[in-house]
């Protein structure tokens, strides 16, 4: 941290001691027997999700969605709708969805001016749309967060809904083991690479992998790509 804060400005280095503090005394099990949702009414979660990902992930969406400026994206698990106002003053994306679990989190991208009409507060594992209604969608830092049937669901949910592919960052462990559930703050799954094509079998037999830039100590980031 003493050489991190050089770098970082003082509110980032006040978010990564929380997060430090918070998840220091790690465990792990193998599965969890349910998805704990307070922590996404929690206002501090809120201002974590308004910059974790600026260095890495957010940009890489950027480049995956550069050349769809008329297609309709449904981001999933949407959080405070940095990314949706990213995709819109960046790249002119005008037709992009969000949806997530949390009211807190819906209402600051409402407060931060994205479209009323464009959101909703609803399950990524019982998504209340059309069949085909997208033609994209995606989710960051997510996945990982749901128990291994919520996974399934969420993916068999985003397929249904959406015509083509799908774009899902997760993490994956270094050591390519299956580690389990890590329990801390923000409590995930670090496992490998097959653990996670052993799911995506369940789900469609079109699916790949695409490395990204975001990584930790104990984990190393891909993106999950898959179609129905």
């Amino acid at each position: 941290m003493n050489k991190i804060k050089y770098f970082l400005p003082p509110f980032l280095i006040d978010l990564l001691k929380i997060i430090r503090n918070k998840t220091k005394k790690n465990s792990m099990i193998s599965e969890p027997n349910s998805q704990s949702l307070e922590l996404y009414s929690d206002p501090e979660m809120a201002k974590i999700l308004e910059s974790w990902g600026e260095r890495n992930a957010w940009i890489e969406i950027q480049h995956i969605f550069h050349q769809k400026k008329n297609e309709k994206i449904l981001d999933i698990a949407c959080g405070t709708g940095k990314v949706i106002e990213i995709l819109n003053k960046n790249l002119d994306l005008k037709n992009i969805y969000g949806c997530d679990i949390s009211k807190l989190l819906i209402s600051n991208a409402i407060e931060r001016g994205i479209p009323k009409k464009y959101l909703k507060i609803c399950d990524a594992t019982n998504l209340p749309y059309e069949e085909n209604e997208f033609d994209y969608n995606y989710s960051i830092g997510s996945l990982e967060h749901f128990t291994k049937d919520g996974i399934l669901k969420f993916l068999q949910s985003s397929i249904k809904v959406t015509k083509n592919e799908g774009y899902h960052m997760i993490p994956v462990s270094r050591n390519n083991r299956n580690n389990g559930w890590i329990v801390n703050y923000q409590s995930y799954f670090n496992n490998s690479v097959e653990w996670w094509s052993e799911l995506c079998e369940e789900v469609s037999k079109k699916y790949y992998f695409i490395d990204s830039s975001w990584e930790d100590e104990i984990s190393i980031g891909k993106w999950l790509v898959i179609k129905k």
